[in-house]
């Protein structure tokens, strides 16, 4: 059997570390030893190179064997049954005695293969930690720490009491993870950390990953030689074995490296997840090697988790005066709002504007003019920058503290480093905006951030720096940050502010809509004048034309002349015609204007009164009626008469010579949903009413316009009307919140259906 071991071996320096795949270095640090053994079938198929030391085996007996083959039965059974679980628990590790010493195992998936980690007990002895006294001290560090600084400072003095490092920092992230020391705990000789900051490339992208998957990570000494992992040749020679949430892994050189530079022995990392990201980290120095045990090291884990579990109510309980104070503000500024029309200007006068937000000017632009109060930029540089957000923040809103990183032009002004932007409704650019002014700001670095990498003189190798005296970096063209609370106080402010100005423009608009209401009125009687002129004193010279030209078609010698006769039979049919149209135009007025009354209604009864009117003509035409019995709705009696009047009317107009005229009437109820008319409310219920005939039809493609004023379909002579019918039905149908649809086949027939609200 040949042996081979799985150490990667890439070269692994500065220029290629972002994407060193530190996850899979092929060894592990030496004090433990590790197997990864098959799930299904329990074969031995890797182990590290030091098994010899810990549990008496060499790796060459270890490799390919059954973990049964290797192992006492009890021990067998311990760890298989902890590693049965869906979810590995190692907050209660199997243990074992083999080869005459304690060891605890910690078990963990990787891929099809479980990896098992055997660790000794560091003083021989298997320590608990005292979850109860711990638990004693959480809740006594809630009652005492009242922000998230001093909160960070007892969790750092709690963790080095209890895993004796010789430093505790709690390390916290910026948005782009450079890290500042928040809070430290340290031996009274070292040199103190605490506020210093660390530029991002301190811990690589990789390793910020691999935080959030491995919540700790201990090196037991930094000068330590990595133990290289064994497998066996053949089918897997291209096997590697996924350390992320082993105990033991071995270290990236590169952190090594840096770690001997600080002067560093041994480390202790903890993970500070928040929000489902890395907030920060619990990072533990020792300046010589130093082996926790792993319940101690769960213990320190437990110190993080209280931590995290307290961020949220820490950050809350800091927010809550600035926001009790804010609260007081805003107040005074929406009574202001309640003030008459000159609300702008008390508000842009109003020291409560700037205090709202701690701000240190504030400019209003409403209608393309700017109003300003405190220190502010220039009114043609507000104005500028208030046409650039509208154009580029979609949202409406933003908050920075470093404005000339998104606009360039904001470094010319002093007054402008920091701004709160939120748009209002009105004009593109319209908004208010509060601007905080440069403050100059010392950053105090452990080493210079521009020097974090350095060039080796000799072989031009980069390395990590070397040097982490404290380094000061003056920064400007920024603001004090905005907090939480100011942010949300800008934003309840500007929503009321906006909704009072759109209030105080509706009513100005109601206003202006009410004098034009008055003046449409006017100009409806005058309408009205004109509509009774046409339909009034026109019909009396309409009518005296007819007079006139019976007269002549009664005058025995006047028949004698052809061209006479034709000429008053001509006069009399144009006369006849113009007065059906200003009728029928009357009428479509009726129905558009006048008062609606709406009253229960038997539709029945209406289209019994119709056939009577029609009797003549239904006996003439031989006209047969099929109808179901109709419902009784809400509706104005006299339009739904005439609705019927102008269907039937319609019908018997427009039947087939060589067949009797055959109507039907279908009632129904539906769901307004059951349509695709547009007009109809889905959830609404409808009496659909369908007024079917066999005559001559249309072609289903004017199936809409039909309905159309003054439109007529068939326009040969023997087909009188004037094309308004239809457009009445639909005129009335729409009075009464309800659609009639229209569908015909040439020489078949029409259907015209109405839908009443039930």
């Amino acid at each position: 059997m040949n042996i081979r071991d799985i150490v990667n071996k890439d070269i692994v320096n500065l220029t290629n570390c972002e994407s060193e795949p530190i996850h899979i270095p092929g060894s592990i640090q030496p004090h433990g030893c590790l197997l990864a053994i098959a799930e299904k079938e329990h074969t031995i198929l890797f182990c590290s190179a030091n098994t010899k030391d810990y549990i008496g085996i060499e790796p060459a007996f270890l490799l390919n064997k059954n973990l049964d083959q290797v192992f006492s039965t009890n021990d067998c059974n311990n760890i298989l049954q902890a590693a049965s679980a869906p979810a590995i628990d190692n907050t209660a590790l199997p243990t074992a005695h083999i080869n005459n010493t304690d060891f605890n195992i910690t078990i963990n998936r990787s891929g099809n293969l479980l990896i098992l980690e055997f660790e000794p007990f560091p003083d021989g002895k298997l320590h608990l930690p005292n979850l109860y006294t711990q638990t004693k001290k959480f809740t006594a560090f809630i009652e005492q720490c009242k922000t998230l600084r001093a909160l960070c400072q007892a969790v750092a003095e709690e963790t080095r009491n209890l895993t004796g490092y010789d430093r505790v920092m709690i390390y916290r992230f910026d948005a782009d993870y450079n890290g500042e020391v928040f809070a430290e705990s340290k031996r009274d000789d070292l040199e103190a950390f605490l506020g210093l900051h660390y530029p991002h490339t301190d811990i690589p992208v990789q390793a910020r990953e691999l935080y959030m998957r491995n919540l700790s990570r201990m090196i037991a000494d930094v000068n330590y030689d990595p133990v290289p992992i064994l497998t066996t040749t053949g089918d897997t020679d291209n096997r590697t074995l996924d350390l992320s949430h082993a105990v033991l892994r071995s270290v990236s050189p590169i952190h090594i490296e840096y770690l001997k530079n600080m002067g560093v022995g041994a480390t202790l990392t903890i993970s500070l997840i928040h929000n489902k990201k890395l907030w920060g980290l619990i990072s533990c120095h020792h300046y010589a090697s130093h082996n926790l045990p792993h319940y101690t090291r769960l213990a320190a884990q437990l110190q993080g988790h209280f931590l995290t579990s307290q961020i949220n109510v820490r950050e809350v309980a800091e927010e809550y005066d600035l926001t009790h104070t804010s609260d007081a503000y805003l107040n005074d500024l929406q009574d202001l709002l309640l003030t008459n029309g000159s609300f702008v200007k008390n508000i842009i006068n109003a020291p409560a504007l700037l205090k709202l937000v701690n701000a240190d000017g504030c400019a209003i632009i409403h209608q393309g003019k700017v109003m300003h109060a405190g220190e502010t930029p220039t009114k043609q540089e507000i104005l500028n920058l208030a046409i650039w957000l509208s154009e580029n923040r979609p949202s409406g809103k933003l908050h920075t503290h470093k404005l000339s990183e998104v606009y360039p032009p904001a470094a010319k002004s002093a007054r402008a480093a920091g701004i709160i932007y939120h748009a209002l409704s009105g004009k593109p650019g319209d908004g208010i905006i509060w601007f905080r002014k440069e403050v100059e700001q010392t950053v105090n670095w452990g080493g210079n951030p521009a020097e974090a990498v350095i060039k080796n003189a000799a072989d031009g190798k980069l390395s990590p720096r070397k040097s982490f005296a404290l380094w000061k970096q003056i920064v400007k063209l920024q603001s004090l940050h905005w907090s939480n609370a100011e942010i949300n106080a800008a934003s309840n402010f500007a929503q009321a502010f906006d909704k009072q100005l759109s209030l105080y423009f509706l009513g100005q608009e109601e206003d202006k809509y009410r004098k034009l209401s008055e003046e449409l009125l006017q100009a409806n009687n005058e309408l009205a004048n004109f509509n009774w002129i046409t339909t009034h004193d026109l019909k009396e010279p309409l009518r005296k034309i007819q007079v006139f030209a019976s007269r002549i078609l009664d005058d025995e010698n006047a028949k004698a002349i052809n061209l006479v006769t034709d000429s008053a039979n001509r006069m009399k049919a144009a006369a006849q015609r113009m007065q059906e149209l200003i009728e029928d135009v009357l009428l479509y007025s009726n129905i558009a204007n006048k008062e609606k009354s709406f009253v229960p209604t038997d539709l029945n009864e209406e289209w019994n009164a119709v056939k009577t009117e029609y009797t003549e003509e239904i006996f003439e035409r031989n006209v047969m009626i099929e109808e179901d019995n109709l419902p009784t709705i809400t509706a104005i009696p006299f339009q739904v008469r005439q609705l019927f009047v102008n269907l039937l009317s319609n019908a018997i107009k427009f039947a087939r010579e060589d067949e009797p005229l055959h109507i039907t009437l279908e009632t129904e109820k539906i769901k307004g949903s059951d349509t695709k008319i547009k007009s109809l409310s889905p959830q609404k219920s409808y009496y659909k009413i369908c007024f079917t005939d066999n005559g001559i039809g249309f072609d289903n493609a004017y199936n809409e316009k039909i309905f159309n004023l003054f439109n007529r379909l068939n326009a040969a002579k023997k087909y009188s009307g004037t094309g308004i019918g239809l457009a009445i039905c639909k005129k009335i149908m729409e009075n009464h919140s309800g659609a009639i649809t229209a569908s015909g086949k040439t020489d078949k027939g029409a259907t015209f259906c109405l839908y009443f609200p039930a």
